[in-house]
């Protein structure tokens, strides 16, 4: 989608063309500009007779489809258009659909359909841009439905009939004020997935470094260079196996930076007296260790200066003519802090979530803790259970508690009520809340941590609605498990605070509310919007979402008996844009001005929902569709980042009610604690806006501050390679007054004294 998604310059013209409309132009044989798609049934695409020129764009559903031919096409918004086509049809059967037609995606806005066998006829769509900057137009056969036969289509036009510029104003009454914003909507969500942990916050520079796979083969990623390898089954130091090998083997695709200090260590053991050899390439050059081998099981730590920069640097382990035995080895950089990266904990310093929710997500449900204490070189690796890939388990519960600390934050975590049971949850609570002496206590301590976490937020399970998730089961039989897990948590730790399962997708929520109201403190909700190819509509599509969870929330508290007296507030504890190439790893979207204007959209309907949105846990932090995104040696805020950290250092926590017709901009103010007033001003449009403001009880004549989060092109994007493509603009505001001018593409917050 994203390759149909067009940039708009800030100068429009009063009218905009529609690309290759007559399909003369082919690559490939293929009509640039459109793109073929099927929705249900078989068809097939090509390019046939024109009407006016030698080619059209044709689609065959022999047997029935709903299929089409598509095109973004730029407009102006707030005009009036008339788009026309030609179509011509060869035994068409409407069936379930309608027949040949063309349509605007994700509207319901369509012409008049062809059926049968007709010449070349025009049919016509007329439609409002509204605040979007362009549409999705589809050249299609079928239509919420299949129909069958061949259709050819041509010489499409686009025309304006009328414009209407903007003119946005808004009311800002100090003394209508809404319920506190709470600060947890600027939480965060980490999940054992992709690399948002392994590969992002987490500092191990090594894949599979406990050899869950054996080395050579195809899923390993340790190449043997020399001699052969063997798999030891009775005496391993980790998990099932371990490997011995007599040669060398090694790891490359290593990023080092020239003069930059790595350390490790290994778990090995050999014969007596044998050298075991450690060597660091760069590429032009090499170190290396050399240890000496014991029979038994010994962990010997190294250390390591990179001669060069190198993406491709690699770590072998030479044994020669004897057998040498591996059970674990690491390398990270020296700076690393508790085995987290340096560069990585500062942004999320900057990024300052409140509350960080851990360790899923679909993860959670196939997940044992258990695996995740002790040792980190003898914790067992295993198989992803939600996701791609292995779990080597290095980072658990110390350790998600211990990042919690250093970015000085407040943990959430989530137990498993998939696969997993009430008696494992609570012994989860007891393991890191209790102070009383017991055997799980015990083995808190023995692993380092003699006083409990202080812990109160916790997940009772995730998504377990959905047939996709491990341990699915229908809800009447889940609200029954919910609250099993609940007593025996709240028999460790009686003050717990819970959130509960929900969906208000079919009867989920609302069964959970009525059979378990006094079970949790919150309920959950998530949701992931796709793109679309207006920037406004795919602005608009975050806001709209909450609303819509927030409104079934609401008829909830008026209908059921079971809410009388209680103020279930939702945990919006997944929330994101979800599309487009993954390239930064499994999931690793990419995010672009555009998505940062809707995470602020976001942001303003959290605060005018202040009274029940109490939680918003964005997803996922860091890499997986995460707001900051990392390359093994650089980190950078996405714009969807920068905007959490601009909100949540700089809006104010008191929303004021405001009034007006503030199309196409979307307007929020609030105060601050200090009484502050900020406005934020979001204009998802190509032009710049004038917005009027009338005030009640208006700001000091003091100088402000704004600031700015644009480009001109909502495509514009940061890379860890590029970290400051789109950074946070600060500006002195003049005093208030009753105009306030944004850029195009733009996010203004701005506090006045």
């Amino acid at each position: 989608m994203v390759g149909l998604v067009l940039t708009l310059a800030s100068s429009l013209l009063s009218a905009q063309s529609i690309p290759n409309q007559d399909f003369e132009t082919l690559v490939s044989g293929r009509p640039t500009g459109w793109r073929s798609i099927t929705w249900s049934g078989s068809a097939t695409f090509s390019v046939g007779g024109g009407r006016s020129g030698g080619h059209a764009a044709h689609i065959a559903a022999g047997s029935g489809a709903d299929a089409a031919w598509q095109v973004a096409i730029p407009v102006r918004p707030n005009a009036r258009y008339r788009l026309t086509a030609w179509i011509r049809t060869e035994d068409v059967a409407a069936n379930t659909g309608r027949g040949a037609l063309v349509n605007l995606h994700g509207r319901k806005e369509f012409s008049q359909a062809v059926t049968g066998t007709t010449d070349w006829q025009q049919v016509e769509i007329l439609f409002d841009s509204g605040r979007d900057d362009a549409i999705l137009v589809n050249a299609l056969v079928g239509y919420f439905g299949q129909s069958r036969g061949s259709a050819w289509f041509d010489d499409f036009q686009l025309t304006m009939l009328e414009y209407k510029p903007w003119n946005p104003s808004v009311t800002i009454d100090r003394s209508k004020k809404g319920a506190p914003i709470s600060p947890y909507i600027y939480s965060q969500f980490i999940e054992h997935l992709g690399r948002c942990i392994y590969g992002g916050i987490w500092a191990e520079m090594l894949e599979d470094r406990k050899f869950f796979f054996t080395p050579g083969t195809q899923d390993s990623p340790w190449k043997i260079k020399a001699g052969s390898v063997a798999v030891d089954r009775v005496k391993p130091f980790s998990g099932a196996t371990s490997p011995r090998f007599v040669g060398s083997i090694a790891q490359g695709g290593l990023w080092l930076q020239k003069g930059r200090r790595y350390v490790g260590r290994v778990w090995h053991r050999g014969v007596a007296g044998r050298n075991l050899r450690l060597t660091l390439n760069w590429g032009g050059g090499s170190t290396e260790k050399v240890i000496k081998q014991l029979t038994t099981w010994q962990r010997t730590d190294f250390e390591f200066v990179a001669g060069e920069d190198t993406r491709t640097g690699e770590l072998t382990m030479h044994s020669v003519a004897k057998p040498a035995w591996i059970g674990a080895v690491s390398l990270m950089p020296a700076d690393n802090v508790f085995g987290m990266r340096k560069e990585v904990l500062a942004a999320l310093r900057e990024l300052n979530a409140p509350l960080y929710r851990w360790p899923g997500g679909n993860f959670v449900s196939g997940y044992d803790w258990l695996d995740g204490i002790g040792d980190p070189d003898r914790r067992p690796t295993r198989f992803n259970p939600a996701w791609q890939g292995i779990e080597p388990n290095d980072f658990g519960t110390h350790e998600f508690l211990k990042f919690c600390e250093l970015i000085k934050t407040e943990p959430m975590i989530v137990v498993n009520t998939g696969f997993g049971d009430a008696t494992s949850a609570a012994a989860w609570v007891e393991y890191v809340t209790a102070k009383h002496k017991s055997a799980t206590t015990d083995q808190r301590v023995a692993n380092g941590k003699r006083t409990p976490w202080k812990v109160d937020w916790w997940g009772v399970g995730n998504e377990m609605f959905g047939p996709w998730q491990l341990g699915y089961m229908a809800i009447d039989q889940y609200v029954r498990k919910h609250r099993e897990v609940v007593r025996k948590m709240r028999a460790v730790k009686p003050d717990l605070k819970l959130i509960g399962v929900g969906e208000v997708g079919g009867d989920w929520s609302k069964k959970m509310l009525q059979g378990a109201s006094e079970d949790m403190d919150l309920i959950s909700e998530h949701f992931y919007c796709q793109e679309k190819p207006g920037v406004a509509s795919h602005v608009d599509q975050i806001p709209e979402a909450i609303r819509n969870k927030v409104a079934a929330h609401r008829q909830y508290r008026r209908d059921l008996p079971e809410l009388k007296g209680k103020r279930i507030g939702i945990a919006m504890d997944e929330w994101n844009y979800w599309y487009g190439p993954h390239v930064f790893g499994e999931l690793g979207t990419r995010y672009f001005v555009k998505d940062g204007l809707g995470i602020a959209a976001g942001v303003h309907e959290y605060a005018r929902a202040s009274d029940i949105v109490l939680m918003a846990n964005y997803a996922q932090t860091v890499n997986v569709i995460g707001c900051i995104k990392t390359n093994p040696t650089q980190v950078c805020f996405e714009t969807t980042g920068l905007v959490l950290k601009l909100y949540r250092n700089r809006f104010g926590t008191i929303p004021l009610k405001i009034g007006g017709d503030t199309q196409p901009l979307d307007v929020m103010a609030a105060l601050t604690k200090d009484g502050k007033l900020t406005l934020s001003v979001i204009n998802p449009t190509a032009e710049s806006q004038t917005l009027k403001v009338s005030w009640s009880g208006a700001p000091s004549r003091s100088r402000g501050t704004r600031w700015i989060i644009a480009h001109d092109d909502p495509m514009a994007h940061n890379d860890p390679s590029r970290p400051n493509v789109i950074e946070i603009e600060s500006v002195p505001e003049p005093p208030a007054s009753d105009i306030v001018q944004v850029r195009p593409y733009s996010i203004n917050l701005i506090e006045w004294p």
